[in-house]
């Protein structure tokens, strides 16, 4: 019982949350002399909607991954929309066809033990998968199996994918808030670094420093 009013409660305050506020003042005291303070239009939308409190980067992150390339094009960034979907159609291509014969082959290993003479799969006079070869059975399963590991593999680059727009668009909305002056500059020095699988033997590498010019 206990968890049901806790539920009802949880959501009556989910619809209170993201409710737009209609109010348009706030009474100050009760009585024949009461003074209703006008709330600003700023402040009524920002309790109103819940975006409005989101900044650049998260809103970007939310639109990409509402529809993929949203948040580039909330960002400006036009020139990646069409990367992203080309992406996107290539891998569904890849999944299609790898989905195909995942099914054509899984098709012939049952019509082939199903021990019905009428029945005849697709690959019964190949040389190799046919059924006058021995290993046709395991060639059948091999084949069955290689392409449900490519199908699996293009699902998991997939979400891959996905998840980089979505990063892609986060990362691309802090680094427009962000300005490098013309006082900033990188410096690049040989150095010897300590390896630390090998106390006191050292290695050369390069070190980098960010430092801003005197003016």
């Amino acid at each position: 019982m206990s968890l049901k009013v806790g539920a009802v409660a949880w959501l009556l305050g989910m619809v209170l949350y993201f409710a737009p506020t209609y109010s348009q003042g706030q009474v100050i005291t009760a009585g024949p002399d009461s003074v209703r303070v006008p709330i600003p239009a700023d402040t009524a939308a920002r309790q109103g909607f819940f975006l409005s409190t989101w900044d650049k980067p998260a809103k970007a992150a939310l639109f990409s991954a509402v529809i993929p390339g949203a948040g580039q094009v909330y960002n400006k960034a036009y020139w990646k929309v069409p990367i992203i979907y080309a992406t996107g159609a290539v891998l569904a291509y890849f999944y299609i066809d790898n989905q195909n014969n995942w099914q054509d082959y899984r098709t012939a290993i049952r019509l082939r033990g199903d021990n019905d003479s009428t029945t005849v799969d697709q690959f019964a006079d190949h040389p190799i998968l046919g059924t006058q070869n021995t290993n046709a059975l395991s060639n059948l399963k091999y084949r069955r199996d290689f392409w449900r590991r490519n199908r699996d593999l293009t699902i998991i680059i997939s979400v891959a994918a996905y998840t980089l727009q979505i990063a892609e668009a986060y990362v691309h909305a802090h680094l427009k808030d962000f300005e490098v002056g013309e006082d900033l500059a990188l410096r690049i020095r040989p150095n010897l670094l300590p390896m630390h699988s090998q106390p006191g033997t050292l290695t050369p590498g390069l070190t980098l420093t960010l430092y801003t010019r005197p003016k």
